[in-house]
């Protein structure tokens, strides 16, 4: 439950309102950590808040977080500059299940910051690229200086083994790519139902669309995964914050297959 004090030792803005921060140990080396596990990050004399870690996932360095500042706490994380200290406690909670799908078409649908939580996953699978079917990497804003990780998207666009397709909700005159929402993609992109497994993190009325369209393309529930980061504070179900139903979200995910999560979600107001 004690925080481990963490220098920051790297810190560059994606957009408006989010950074990544790169934190290293003051001492000791930082933990093993798996994609889509998260962190509770403290700020020190404000308070702490739940964040997925958004680095390469079990290599040794920093670990890798991508904050959006939208309250007290999340906004003096943001704004610490490198050589200043953060506490971390973690890691918690389970992990995408990418090495348990060897050999299977994988599909990333992501919604704004919902990027960062699969960043690791992507990782993971481009380094071990031949261990998997066809990969494609599908992404969503609100607005085009929303997206994250544009250099990167770049990269993995670059790539002759991974497909890469992108969307703004409303575009500006500078951008010449796709106008609409993210689940939009998922009727064009390239992938065999009878082996994909989809990966989606994002607003929740995102995820619910985003479902509806791989339940149409022929994906069978218990092979979509969803990130449920809900109202987590404490990171070990002991608050009762992320109760979603009969489950915790810190404690029991934040990563469910959807066969799992679709009766919950088709509660109004649970």
């Amino acid at each position: 439950m004690a925080p481990r004090p963490y220098r920051v030792v790297g810190r560059r803005r994606e957009t408006g309102d989010t950074w990544t921060l790169a934190l290293e140990p003051l001492a000791g080396a930082a933990p093993e950590i798996a994609p889509g596990q998260f962190m509770m990050v403290y700020a020190f004399g404000i308070g702490e808040v739940p964040i997925s870690v958004s680095g390469p996932p079990w290599r040794p360095g920093p670990v890798v977080h991508t904050v959006r500042a939208v309250g007290p706490v999340s906004g003096a994380i943001c704004a610490s500059r490198p050589g200043a200290v953060l506490g971390l406690r973690g890691p918690f909670g389970n992990c995408w299940p990418v090495a348990d799908v060897c050999g299977c078409d994988l599909v990333v649908v992501a919604g704004g910051i919902g990027l960062a939580p699969l960043r690791p996953a992507v990782y993971h699978v481009l380094e071990h690229r031949g261990e998997y079917g066809s990969v494609t990497i599908l992404y969503g804003s609100r607005t085009p200086s929303d997206l994250l990780y544009r250099r990167e998207l770049e990269r993995w666009r670059s790539r002759f083994d991974v497909a890469v397709d992108v969307t703004v909700d409303a575009a500006d005159s500078a951008w010449h790519g796709k106008v609409g929402v993210v689940p939009k993609l998922i009727g064009g992109a390239a992938f065999d139902p009878g082996s994909a497994v989809a990966l989606v993190v994002g607003p929740e009325i995102m995820m619910r669309f985003a479902v509806e369209g791989l339940l149409e393309r022929g994906l069978p529930e218990e092979r979509i995964y969803l990130s449920m980061e809900r109202n987590m504070r404490c990171g070990i179900g002991l608050c009762g914050h992320c109760q979603l139903g009969p489950t915790l979200v810190c404690r029991d995910g934040p990563v469910y297959a959807y066969a799992e999560l679709e009766p919950l979600l088709g509660v109004r107001e649970l």
